[in-house]
């Protein structure tokens, strides 16, 4: 099966064209550094002829300003017209839990167009809604780092490691198209603070960490249940601490 991994030279692209490639598919990274642009379309015809299943798991370098606003639907309109004149007979996204109860932010609102354009365009589909990776503590305590404090919300997310998101959509590809969207998300949920804290006592990070009610997602509030799954979820199974320890003393993760 040929396969076209957009943003597949990303966190969770790279593992998962490494990954197909060892299933047997034949898997095309495509990216700005494979000569793909999405954003223009630049690439996509070339790319897509013979293609089976196109998998988007490609991000905006930043989740602010009109930038991030405007990527998602800018990329997925190329890509979506590419495919549909290819004949793609399966295209899987990667979003986000809770995108759609988080509409201050302009990178979820992204997301939800991203989604609406999938679901809108004919061709068969499967969106897979992830929580937060583990491999994103470092990112989202920056984003969160004001004068030297990091300024994390107590409220509940449910984070996940990437490995198991790549696996889950490595059962997608070789599966029917579900024309609907599946949840994944961690074994266990907890405050975003304590991922945050866990994440700057293991790197020795020597910001001060404050537990602030008010701090924003991404330019989001959060409520009790902003980025938790629903009941039917996937739920991995490997732990934020284990996977942390794994890592620091090079154990293997899976």
């Amino acid at each position: 099966m040929k396969i076209v991994v957009v943003g597949g030279t990303g966190l969770i692209g790279a593992r998962l064209v490494d990954k197909l490639k060892k299933e047997g598919h034949t898997v095309i990274p495509a990216a700005r550094q494979t000569g793909v642009n999405t954003l223009t379309g630049e690439g996509l015809p070339a790319i897509m002829k013979g293609t089976e299943v196109v998998i988007d798991v490609s991000n905006t370098p930043s989740y602010e300003g009109p930038a991030s606003a405007a990527f998602f639907p800018a990329s997925t309109t190329h890509l979506l017209s590419a495919e549909q004149y290819a004949n793609v007979r399966h295209h899987i996204a990667l979003s986000v839990v809770g995108a759609e109860r988080l509409q201050e932010s302009g990178y979820m609102r992204s997301k939800m167009a991203q989604e609406a354009l999938i679901e809108a365009s004919g061709v068969p589909y499967t969106i897979l809604r992830s929580t937060q990776f583990f491999e994103l503590a470092a990112r989202i305590a920056n984003a969160a780092t004001v004068n030297g404090q990091v300024h994390i919300s107590p409220m509940p997310i449910q984070p996940i490691a990437a490995d198991e998101v790549v696996a889950a959509l490595a059962a997608i590809t070789v599966r029917p198209p579900q024309n609907g969207t599946i949840e994944i998300a961690g074994p266990e949920s907890m405050p975003m603070y304590e991922l945050i804290r866990y994440y700057l006592n293991e790197t020795e990070d020597s910001r001060q960490l404050i537990e602030d009610p008010q701090a924003t997602y991404f330019g989001a509030t959060l409520q009790e249940d902003s980025l938790l799954p629903g009941t039917d979820a996937i739920l991995g199974k490997i732990r934020y601490e284990d996977w942390y320890h794994r890592r620091l003393t090079g154990q293997s993760i899976a």
